[in-house]
């Protein structure tokens, strides 16, 4: 993606996080930040544990939203799109090049549930770290990645004349995309 490529050499801080929204079954929106991990043809992809709230909506109701909300350079890309999880194989090959600290805190936490105290959670980070020892640390197999194909990519460009530039990509049936210009 250019675009992308355009944000890391304009050196914006963590141009690869991005505003994931997802909702409930009954349809509560939630959002978060998130850190893209990977893209291709197939679509944008996230990490996750996916009994976290955001895993579990994102799972049970599975379409999403992406905002990459790069300010500095004034401009946007918003992506909606249909959910999966990405298969094992790729899970466990992303996991194994985290750094080993962030492989324990995916043993250690029990994401968006509620804890005690910040105690509690240091004390299930030291615990997986001693169940593990110094060896190998699989991906849990409540943690993965998640897909987002893209079914409309917007691509958002500020203009001081506040007539700012949109262009909308769409994929119609058959899979062919069709671009639109959008109102500001």
């Amino acid at each position: 993606m250019r675009r992308f490529a355009d944000a890391v050499a304009y050196g914006l801080p963590e141009p690869n996080a991005m505003v994931f929204s997802t909702a409930d079954p009954a349809g509560r929106p939630s959002s978060r930040t998130v850190l893209l991990k990977g893209y291709d043809a197939r679509g944008f992809v996230c990490y996750t544990n996916y009994h976290s709230r955001k895993g579990a909506e994102a799972l049970s109701n599975p379409y999403a939203a992406l905002v990459f909300p790069w300010f500095a350079m004034h401009r946007q890309v918003v992506v909606t799109g249909n959910v999966a999880p990405v298969d094992r194989a790729e899970t466990e090959a992303y996991f194994a090049a985290r750094p080993r600290d962030s492989q324990l805190g995916a043993w250690a936490s029990a994401q968006s549930q509620v804890v005690p105290d910040r105690a509690a959670l240091d004390e299930s980070f030291v615990a997986a770290g001693e169940r593990f020892g110094a060896g190998e640390v699989p991906a849990p197999p409540h943690w993965g990645g998640l897909r987002i194909a893209p079914q409309t990519v917007e691509f958002w460009q500020g203009r001081s004349s506040r007539l700012h530039d949109r262009l909308r990509f769409r994929r119609a049936d058959g899979g062919a995309w069709v671009v639109e210009r959008l109102a500001p």
